[in-house]
């Protein structure tokens, strides 16, 4: 009986940790900031990363809805600045979700680090802020008109005029109006978070320039500060 016992603890024993290792090395590191002590780990399913694991200083969180392109150009970008001028370091992640000819879609998440007693310790934890969605502050704040060779931006009281002529576009090529939501990027400049949503009248060499948004931590969100067009550099 004892045997019996025995064998039977080594075989769950070796299942369980045979299960175990299949759970950790179905995660692929995919980025990682030694300045920030953040690791990010996700599986690659259907040619993406998905299903992320974020380690933060040892402590590991899901996000299992984030998609980043398996692409190694355009691994997640892992940042640690104070973007609120609150004087201490806040975590951006960046994502890159898709691109192709005409087309970079990124995506940023927001972490304030709060201290918080948890088991009677003091620990650092991360709190995902919400930001505002480009593209939907470009459709309130932005009009736009698509003419036969050029382009008008008006963004409250400043109109900017493009020349269309020099991109050589078919006109059974171009879009009835300018389009925003191919090509939508975000950095972070002189510890500011800044969005840069590009405005395109035809899919393949149509960029026109891009609406540049920085943004301020108000209200327990990141919103828009300031919208401005610039022209292609």
């Amino acid at each position: 009986m004892k045997k019996v016992i025995i064998l039977v603890f080594v075989i769950s024993l070796f299942l369980f940790l045979t299960k175990a290792n299949a759970i950790i090395t179905e995660y692929d590191e995919i980025a990682k900031s030694d300045t920030a002590d953040v690791s990010l780990l996700a599986k690659k399913i259907n040619g993406v990363y998905t299903d992320f694991k974020v380690d933060f200083q040892g402590s590991v969180f899901s996000r299992p809805f984030w998609i980043n392109t398996t692409e190694p150009a355009w691994s997640p970008q892992i940042i640690y600045k104070d973007i609120n001028q609150d004087g201490k370091s806040e975590l951006i992640i960046i994502l890159t979700k898709g691109t192709g000819t005409g087309i970079i879609e990124r995506e940023v998440h927001v972490f304030h680090i709060q201290t918080q007693r948890i088991n009677k310790k003091l620990v650092e934890v991360p709190v995902e802020i919400l930001v505002d969605d480009p593209i939907a502050i470009v459709l309130k704040n932005v009009k736009t008109e698509l003419l036969t060779n050029k382009a008008i931006i008006c963004i409250a009281n400043k109109k900017y005029t493009i020349d269309t002529t020099p991109l050589n576009i078919d006109p059974e090529h171009s879009f009835q109006d300018i389009y925003f939501g191919n090509l939508i990027n975000f950095e972070i400049n002189g510890n500011h978070l800044i969005a840069k949503i590009g405005g395109q009248i035809s899919l393949a060499g149509g960029r026109i320039g891009d609406i540049q948004i920085t943004y301020k931590f108000k209200d327990k969100m990141y919103q828009a500060k300031s919208i401005e067009f610039k022209l292609p550099e």
